[in-house]
């Protein structure tokens, strides 16, 4: 792609970002997720595969048809009460409207479908911009309106996101379809915590978003899309397969890594509101995930392919190697100690 079409296109994605999260305004907000979804179509398409263009395609009718409910949903409570505010969302058609297309943009579920074939037709850059920047548009919007959701509602889309999250990734064999069931997963966590504390689920979104960009930022420094590939990168470079094991265990939960301490905070946030059954089963559908992040982990480092001559740990290495790497790597294994400081603040 033309550089100068890459800096307007990643520069319409920051400006449509930016612009709903300081935006009070329905419309203002609403016109910065338009950015952002055409912005990001041009990004999808530049491989030129009839796979990427499908993946377009069903972002574009997806990411409309939300957008259209939100305007629906804007529209109805101006009708109902005369405010564009965003905090004074008061009419309950309008807010059940508003909470289903969030639902549909951020992809949870039961309206997660489109994500994994999506994501499973797009490069991993692309990706990586899927499932963190275009994330922060819509929650900032569920976060601003959390006090007026429908709380039963919202806790019944978390309980499924997690449950089909971690059922959804058990038989998969490609990366960029795992990680998109992750993704769900996380998002069931947030949405969970969503009308109790908007504060954890802030936390959580800056947890969840620092270990998938490490996650696809190492798989885009071995290219490998697929449990196939990642076997012998072992062989290749056992550090950054080392710390992509690490990472796995921080999405997965595992004590001491920063993953576990939103997982921690959130149940027990809702052992606090007596939501024991809502906890337990949240818990017990974290296994789900875990068990498909310990398979992966398993695969990466405790098995070893056979040492051909295409598969030895390489001499040589890159210049251009990604110099954020080791700092997302850090922060994925040492934010668990700090954890009264993220209290306190």
């Amino acid at each position: 792609m033309n550089p100068y079409a890459l800096s307007i296109l990643l520069s319409s994605l920051a400006v449509g970002t930016i612009t709903t999260l300081s935006s009070s305004h329905w419309f203002l907000a609403w016109l910065g997720l338009e950015i952002n979804t055409l912005a990001i179509i041009p990004l999808m398409t530049k491989m030129h595969h009839p796979r990427a263009t499908e993946s377009a395609t069903k972002y574009f009718l997806t990411q409309a048809t939300a957008s259209a409910l939100i305007l629906f949903s804007t529209i109805t409570n101006a009708w109902t009460t005369g405010e564009w505010t965003i905090i004074t969302m008061n009419d309950n058609t309008s807010t059940l409207i508003l909470t289903i297309a969030l639902a549909i943009k951020l992809g949870i579920a039961p309206f997660h479908l489109w994500l994994p074939d999506v994501m499973q037709g797009l490069n991993l850059a692309t990706c990586l911009i899927l499932t963190t920047w275009q994330k922060l548009a819509p929650m900032s919007l569920m976060i601003m309106t959390s006090h007026q959701l429908n709380t039963n509602l919202l806790i019944t889309m978390a309980m499924l996101s997690t449950v089909i999250g971690g059922w959804g990734g058990l038989n998969q064999t490609q990366m960029r379809k795992m990680m998109a069931y992750s993704s769900i997963a996380h998002l069931g966590w947030m949405t969970l915590i969503l009308s109790f504390s908007p504060n954890l689920t802030t936390l959580n979104l800056m947890i969840y978003l620092m270990l998938t960009s490490s996650m696809f930022l190492m798989m885009m420094t071995l290219t490998s899309t697929n449990m196939n590939k990642l076997s012998t990168s072992w062989l290749k470079t056992p550090l950054l397969a080392s710390s992509m094991m690490i990472t796995l265990m921080a999405l997965g939960g595992l004590p001491p890594t920063s993953g576990f301490l939103p997982k921690w905070l959130i149940l027990q946030e809702m052992t606090k509101q007596h939501l024991g059954a809502a906890s337990t089963l949240m818990a017990m559908s974290a296994l789900l995930s875990l068990f498909f992040y310990l398979r992966l982990s398993y695969t990466i480092s405790l098995t070893t392919a056979p040492n051909t001559s295409n598969s030895n740990m390489t001499w040589r290495v890159a210049h251009n190697q990604m110099q954020v790497l080791p700092a997302m790597i850090t922060l994925t294994m040492m934010m668990l100690p700090i954890t009264p400081t993220l209290l306190a603040t």
